[in-house]
């Protein structure tokens, strides 16, 4: 009889040692190589922030500089995956198509040799500059329109709302996209950082990591939150209905969208910070009804769950600024990767420091010394 104890989905099993994101659920403090992310959500943007998860430390001024003209020039992709990505089936989500993108850029841009710095570099600054190529030029693609050639003049959040809609954002919009990149940047060991983490431990080459963690994102329990905060909210209807709402939700024991978090035991600092942002473009798009809903559940909320530590997480205003801002729903996913892949890039160069292939065992619960019957004598 075996004497393993078994943690299902690894529950609280350290994995690794990490010096790049860190977690205080019960002080609501998210840290980026040691630096609050409330602090890079106003003070930095994303090129900085991808940096500093990438490098360890902040850039110098020739540093970001020079990074972000990396970033601009490598934003454009082959035609031949935009052919690919044209190919492919209109009604399909767009997180499909973004990792089939992605596991096909790895066929451009050979980079097989993990043990290379300069060409795991090379890699990472593609990834980064051409995941919102991918997702905008799906989006436009779909509905029959060109994809829209990026432009090196604007910075990575205001390229990406260009390339969808064909038009600069205001410098309000701009910021809350860049602050939404940067608070979506890293968040510890969560599923698809995980996932990238065992692929890369085989020392598969930069663009199979990064398609197995969009991979993971893909599963409702991980990606996609956001939409269903918003599904939730407009079945609650109206300001009125959400204390009944929320009271019968809990006497039924029913998954509140957007609420609780398995590490913060208060409103996660990255809720905090979205909602003092999306204040800004809501002065601009009009205050969205939908968003007076969210911040009576909230109220509400705090005295019904609060004592149990049950309070919103990112996702619960994400997706209202998302829409305000017009992106389709099911881009919030997308976009949430778009910024995700600077944290799984930083994890994939700290596994290949040390690595070591992930190989954990089991807990066998099946038949032994069972005989084989011949077909003809089975029942």
């Amino acid at each position: 009889m075996s004497q393993m104890v078994l943690h299902p989905g690894l529950a609280d099993v350290p994995v690794a040692e990490s010096a790049v994101s860190f977690i205080d659920g019960k002080r609501a403090r998210l840290e980026y190589r040691g630096i609050a992310v409330e602090t890079l959500a106003r003070e930095s943007c994303f090129e900085e922030t991808t940096w500093l998860l990438l490098k360890g430390d902040l850039p110098t001024q020739g540093q970001l500089a020079d990074f972000d003209d990396q970033l601009r020039h490598h934003r454009r992709i082959k035609y031949k995956l935009n052919d690919l990505i044209k190919c492919l089936p209109e009604q399909g989500h767009p997180m499909y198509a973004l990792q089939a993108a992605v596991a096909a850029m790895g066929m451009f841009y050979p980079a097989r040799d993990v043990s290379n710095a300069q060409s795991n570099w090379d890699s990472a600054v593609r990834l980064v500059a051409k995941l919102p190529t991918v997702v905008a030029a799906f989006q436009r693609l779909r509905y029959g329109d060109e994809a829209i050639t990026p432009r090196d003049d604007l910075d990575h959040a205001a390229n990406f709302y260009y390339m969808l809609f064909e038009k600069e954002p205001t410098p309000a919009v701009r910021k809350v996209i860049d602050a939404c990149l940067v608070l979506h940047a890293e968040h510890t060991m969560n599923a698809s950082t995980f996932s990238g983490r065992v692929t890369g431990s085989t020392l598969a080459n930069p663009y199979t990591v990064i398609s197995s963690a969009i991979g993971t994102l893909t599963g409702p329990l991980h990606g996609g939150a956001n939409e269903e905060v918003l599904d939730m909210l407009e079945e609650i209807g109206s300001v009125a209905n959400v204390r009944n709402w929320v009271e019968d939700a809990v006497a039924k024991k029913k998954k509140i969208m957007g609420f609780g978090h398995r590490v913060y035991k208060v409103k996660d600092p990255r809720a905090t910070v979205l909602q003092e942002l999306a204040e800004h473009v809501f002065a601009e798009t009009g205050r969205p009804a939908i968003y007076d809903v969210a911040v009576e559940m909230e109220r509400v909320m705090a005295g019904i769950l609060g004592p149990k530590g049950i309070y919103p997480n990112v996702d619960f205003y994400s997706g209202i600024v998302y829409q305000a801002l017009k992106i389709p729903r099911d881009l919030f996913t997308p976009i949430f990767a778009m910024a995700r892949v600077a944290g799984w890039l930083a994890h994939w160069l700290e596994q290949l420091q040390n690595n070591r292939i992930f190989r954990p065992e089991q807990i066998y619960v099946g038949k032994t010394d069972a005989s084989y019957v011949p077909l003809e004598k089975r029942p």
